[in-house]
């Protein structure tokens, strides 16, 4: 499929929209109202720090809403404004965090259903208005709703839609995309959908093992099974493996993306030679600046003389997820929760240990003067970072 094509197609219809139907001004107001803090603006203008009594708060110096969050949230919103009347659906959770979903779902916003993964729009009808996501949509589900006669509003990020057009770019230089991304993740099946041959990588050790069958250290037969679901279809790792370009979805840990992009570029100079390295290897930086600016934030952050760290976003998201992975590589104790209600008056959290199911933990902050850091994912609004920060201010006065 000519997904350039069918994108330049879908763009002069007059049933899609990604521009929203109110100035950008408007816009950010709204949000203003709806999800700032007076009391993180006030910790902000307090060097990120707060002390009250016993307890001191260090905010990560960026952290939350990123702009393209803010602008698929305010889209939503002026979706259902514009359309009062309409059936209104969205392909997926609009950003990964409950409270946000939940305000839409209050809105009589639907959402498309999926069971194991795959999606059911047996509902949605001609007429019917689709919102797609901030992590994007799938070609074959925008070409499904487009034919139905959908009205399709488009929030995808510009940041994803980069690494769109750099797999699109991949595809047509015949180069294979390798994608450092999480295989069932929305925005990573989006971007899948939109390369021509890929390979989806979950970290630098699943890298190396493609580097060393590239570099003849490997066997067919296991490559194929442990990559099973992660290729595109006919997927031959010694034909589509010569010619590569590194993707990666956006929210993934910045530094790992740079090093798996460095270990191919190796790989490839290793076994085609400086000369012909063009010919193999194209590199394209598509790391979101909203990403790499929080997770820089979250090292300076566990530098600090910290007792325990916060974090707080969707479960399902995965750069809050990354951000309590750096925590982890500091040995701080840290809980990553999704809403303040999992901290609980009697001193008890219920938090999710990286990998792991919910765990409720009980003495959650210590007595005596304790340092306690905070950041939150891209799609967490200030105003669920205050109500965590008044939690733990109450805890620390009893």
């Amino acid at each position: 499929m000519d997904t350039q094509a069918f994108k330049r197609s879908l763009h002069h219809s007059d049933r899609y929209n990604r521009r929203g139907f109110g100035s950008p001004a408007k816009r950010a107001e709204e949000l203003e109202q709806a999800y700032q803090s007076s009391l993180i603006g006030s910790i902000r203008d307090n060097g990120y720090e707060l002390q009250h009594g016993r307890l001191r708060v260090k905010l990560a110096e960026a952290f939350g809403f990123c702009w393209g969050v803010e602008r698929a949230v305010a889209m939503a919103y002026e979706t259902r404004r514009h359309y009062p009347n309409e059936r209104i659906w969205i392909t997926n959770e609009i950003i990964h965090n409950p409270s946000v979903n939940d305000h839409l779902r209050n809105m009589n916003v639907k959402f498309i259903s999926a069971e194991e993964g795959v999606k059911d729009f047996s509902k949605v009808s001609e007429g019917d208005v689709v919102i797609l996501p901030a992590f994007g949509a799938t070609v074959q589900e925008m070409q499904l709703l487009h034919e139905r006669g959908c009205h399709i509003i488009d929030t995808t990020c510009p940041w994803v839609s980069k690494v769109w057009h750099t797999v699109e770019k991949h595809k047509k230089h015949t180069f294979t995309s390798i994608i450092h991304g999480k295989v069932k993740h929305e925005e990573t099946l989006a971007t899948s959908s939109f390369a021509g041959t890929y390979l989806v990588v979950l970290d630098l050790d699943e890298a190396q093992y493609v580097a060393e069958y590239i570099l003849g250290r490997g066997n067919r037969e296991q490559f194929l099974e442990r990559f099973s679901k992660a290729f595109s279809p006919g997927f031959d790792p010694d034909k589509d493996l010569q010619r590569l370009g590194v993707a990666n979805q956006t929210t993934m840990l910045k530094s790992e993306t740079e090093e798996i992009g460095r270990l191919f570029e190796k790989t490839m100079l290793s076994r085609y030679g400086p000369k012909a390295l063009s010919e193999h290897f194209l590199a394209f930086n598509t790391i979101c600046d909203a990403t790499e600016e929080r997770q820089d934030a979250m090292f300076s952050l566990v530098d600090e003389p910290l007792d325990l760290l916060v974090v707080i976003g969707g479960f399902n998201s995965s750069n809050t997820t990354h951000l309590q992975e750096i925590a982890i590589s500091r040995g701080i104790r840290s809980f990553h929760i999704d809403m303040p209600e999992r901290i609980d008056d009697d001193n008890s959290i219920t938090h999710k240990p990286l990998g792991e199911d919910l765990l409720k933990e009980e003495n959650f902050l210590p007595g005596g003067e304790v340092n306690v850091g905070i950041t939150s994912g891209a799609s967490t609004p200030d105003r669920v970072v205050e109500h965590v920060i008044r939690k733990l201010m109450n805890l620390s006065d009893i």
